[in-house]
Parts: structure tokens; sequence; C-alpha cells
């Protein structure tokens, strides 16, 4: 069964300066297009592979039926999987817990 929440690693940083914006947009956002997210199993390999030696990260749960941008599920070529992808800003109430990552 698909879970009813995805998951964003992003750093803290970012996500103070989102809740001043009053919407998140990460740093990547104008070159990809859409927001990068993952299911939770997803997680340790999105940051094995992007974020090692990386400190002041966090991991915020996002409950999709909040979101009020598309969230489409789109294939990862190179490991053959489907990772969540948010088509737009995310707002902030749509995101339920902030996990600190370290």
């Amino acid at each position: 069964m698909e879970s009813e929440y995805i998951y964003h690693v992003t750093t803290q940083k970012e996500w103070e300066q989102a809740k001043i914006n009053g919407e998140y947009k990460p740093a990547g956002y104008e070159q990809d297009g859409f927001i990068h997210c993952s299911v939770e199993k997803q997680v340790a390999g999105v940051l094995d592979r992007f974020y090692k030696g990386q400190t002041g990260l966090i991991k915020l749960k996002i409950e999709k039926a909040k979101v009020s941008r598309p969230v489409l599920f789109e294939l990862a070529i190179d490991l053959d999987e489907l990772f969540p992808h948010i088509y737009g800003t995310l707002n902030l109430d749509s995101v339920v817990e902030v996990i600190n990552i370290g």
C-alpha cells in the first residue's frame, strides 16, 4: 500500500528561510523544475548518494494529501525506482514533522 507521507531532505538553514518566505523551494529547484522527494525506505539511499558528510540536515515529513501542487511518481532510470516529485513550491502546512538528521 502506498504511504500517505513522502519525505524531503534539506538543511535547517533552507527550512528556516522557507518559514520566512511562507513556502519552501530548494536551491536546485530552478534547474530541476520540481522538488525531489522520497518514500521512507528511499531516504537512506538518498542521504548516502547526495548528502554524505554534510551536517545540519533535516528530513521533512510531508502529508501527500495536503500538498497543494502536483505530486508525480517518476522513474529514476539509473535506480529503476519511482520517486515522488513535487511540481511547484511546497506549502508549509503539508509538513507534519521536521526530523533532525544531524
